[in-house]
């Protein structure tokens, strides 16, 4: 709490200092909903769109999609290009993770074993 009674928020923790170069990989979810008459188009060019792949969509008009970007600045370009598309009413980032590809390629031991 803070000294005036209200609640303060602490900024989330940053990505570590990665070397510099070192290749990052961001990942984003979305929701988008399309017009459901301009599905079809609205769906050829969200798969036209370098890293994005739709795992499902409903007859509403709302498509799943992920994105795969480099760096953010290519992430959000991404996204806005989404958002601008002719059909498309609104998308909702639903999920966003971004690390060096080193630390996503590392092995997790998962407790079971080799």
């Amino acid at each position: 709490m803070g000294t005036d009674g209200t609640a303060s928020m602490s900024a989330p923790p940053s990505l570590p200092a990665a070397a510099p170069g070192s290749p990052e990989l961001h990942i984003a979810s979305l929701v988008v909903h399309a017009t459901p008459r301009r599905l079809d188009e609205v769906r050829r060019a969200v798969l036209a769109i370098a890293g994005a792949e739709i795992h499902g969509a409903s007859e509403t008009g709302k498509l799943v999609v992920t994105l795969e970007a480099p760096s953010t600045d290519d992430m959000m370009a991404r996204i806005s290009q989404i958002q601008r598309l002719d059909g498309v009413l609104a998308s909702a980032l639903v999920y966003q993770h971004a690390d060096t590809l080193a630390a996503m390629n590392e092995e997790i031991d998962d407790g079971n074993g080799p």
